[in-house]
C-alpha cells in the first residue's frame, strides 16, 4: 500500500497525459508547479509493449497513483514530476548563473520537490547569497 506524501497534485487533472513526452530533464533550481506525474515503461525490461518497442509512460495525477503503477508494473521506473517553470536558472557555462524569465516544462527526480515552490523573491535571494559567498572567497 502506498502512503500518503506531501506532493503536490498536479495543476490540472483534466491535462494529465496530454504534455509532450520529450522536454528538458532536471536543472533550473525552482518549481512553479506540477503537471504530472510520470511512469517511464521499458518493454526491453517486462513493460507491456504498446509502442512498438519503444519506451513510452503513462501520467498520473498524483505522485502516489504514480508510486503505485510503478511498484505494481514490470519494467516500470520510479515515478518522476513534469514540472513547471514559469521562471528558473540557468547556467549556460561553469558558475555562470542567469534568472530566466520565460516558462518552460522539465522533468525531475520527484525528491526535487522537496524544495518550496517558487515565489517572486525565490530566486533573486538565491543568486543575492551565492554573488555574497562568491565575493567572500
Amino acid at each position: 500500500m502506498v502512503k500518503p506524501s506531501n506532493f503536490p497534485r498536479a495543476l490540472d487533472d483534466t491535462l494529465v497525459g496530454t504534455y509532450p513526452a520529450l522536454v528538458g530533464a532536471g536543472g533550473g533550481f525552482v518549481w512553479d508547479a506540477v503537471l504530472e506525474y510520470r511512469v517511464w515503461c521499458h518493454p526491453e525490461n517486462g513493460a507491456a509493449d504498446l509502442e512498438g518497442g519503444d519506451d513510452y509512460y503513462r501520467a498520473f495525477p498524483t505522485y502516489e497513483q504514480a508510486l503505485a503503477f510503478a511498484e505494481s508494473a514490470e519494467g516500470a521506473e520510479a515515478p518522476t514530476a513534469l514540472v513547471l517553470q514559469a521562471e528558473y536558472i540557468d547556467e549556460p557555462e561553469p558558475c555562470l548563473l542567469v534568472h530566466v524569465k520565460k516558462p518552460r516544462m522539465t522533468e525531475w527526480p520527484v525528491h526535487f520537490l522537496e524544495e518550496p515552490q517558487r515565489t517572486a523573491s525565490t530566486i533573486p535571494d538565491w543568486l543575492a547569497l551565492g554573488a555574497a559567498a562568491r565575493r567572500a572567497f
